[in-house]
């Protein structure tokens, strides 16, 4: 779930060919929308965590609808959702969240999404992935939701990396913990896609190197392993990670050793890659993202090169 968000300045699983080709029919009727408009936004609000969390965050104005056309377990806690947005008035930068309206849940959610802007681009369609907890949105998710199941969402969030063609070129250090790789694997999906334009087209935004630092407690909680190796191993001199395990039992599969290290993301890890062109972005557990912003900051990067958002 997206938190308040702060500046410091193979196929899933179901027949997704087959349901994601139906964009035309993603309208949902009159009574629906008013369902989803109004029901639902009014409910939320004896009870909206997520939107009083984020009520001065900046968000669009576009309501959109969305269906469901692939689910699949991303670990034993964290399920994942690829959902078609057919309305063309719908975009999101690298890293940003969606309000999410469920008709018939009164709360509305707010998940940030992990898909690229490439990906909506080109098939109209995001993902979220999001962890089983008690709150009504995520046990909807992960109990009531089906292929075909749909939903409204809405763009939010100040936590995002949007560099423009003639932009300055920079480096990414992408700081995650647990679920807050979600915008981050966002960004590290879209600074390969700047990559990839570049070596086709020769044109587009050069981006500099990224380095992504991601810690959970074991080898099942790091989320999108094969996803964020095969960034790395795209361009292995532009993108690197380096994946953390801080309380693992078993045995390391081969693949992934190199790339695992026991014991959290240190200070000295971080600090050896600042620079002046060098962005970070930090999420995770409040604890987590402020100890990395202060002591970025106490190691004298401009606060403008330091982006966080705190989940719940």
């Amino acid at each position: 779930m997206a938190g308040a968000a702060v500046m410091v300045p193979g196929l899933l699983r179901g027949s997704v060919g087959a349901i994601c080709t139906q964009a035309a029919s993603l309208r949902p009727t009159p009574s629906a929308w008013r369902y989803l408009s109004l029901t639902s936004v009014v409910k939320s609000k004896r009870k909206a965590d997520h939107l009083e969390r984020t009520a001065n965050v900046i968000r669009r104005e576009v309501l959109s609808a969305a269906r469901v056309c692939g689910t699949t377990p991303e670990s034993p806690s964290v399920k994942r959702l690829r959902l078609l947005v057919a309305d063309k008035d719908f975009s999101f930068k690298a890293g940003q969240w969606v309000d999410f309206f469920i008709p018939g849940v009164s709360v509305v959610g707010g998940f940030s999404i992990c898909s690229s802007p490439r990906l909506l681009e080109q098939d109209r369609m995001i993902e979220l992935a999001v962890k089983y907890t008690n709150h009504p949105p995520a046990l909807w998710i992960h109990n009531q939701c089906t292929l075909d199941s749909e939903v409204a969402v809405r763009v939010g969030g100040d936590f995002f990396f949007d560099p423009q063609p003639a932009d300055a070129s920079r480096n990414l250090v992408l700081i995650a913990g647990g679920v807050g790789i979600n915008p981050l694997l966002s960004i590290l999906r879209h600074s390969v896609d700047l990559h990839r334009e570049r070596e086709n087209k020769g044109s587009g935004y050069e981006i500099g190197t990224t380095k992504l630092f991601y810690s959970a407690k074991n080898t099942s909680e790091l989320l999108f392993q094969k996803n964020i190796l095969d960034l790395v191993n795209e361009f292995p001199e532009k993108t690197a990670c380096s994946l953390h395990v801080t309380k693992q039992t078993t045995q390391i599969s081969a693949e992934l050793k190199p790339y695992i290290t026991e014991g959290r993301i240190t200070e000295k890890e971080v600090r050896d890659h600042i620079s002046e062109e060098t962005l970070f972005y930090i999420c995770g557990p409040p604890p987590m993202t402020d100890f990395f912003s202060k002591q970025l900051e106490s190691s004298h990067v401009p606060k403008e090169h330091i982006c966080f958002e705190k989940w719940w």
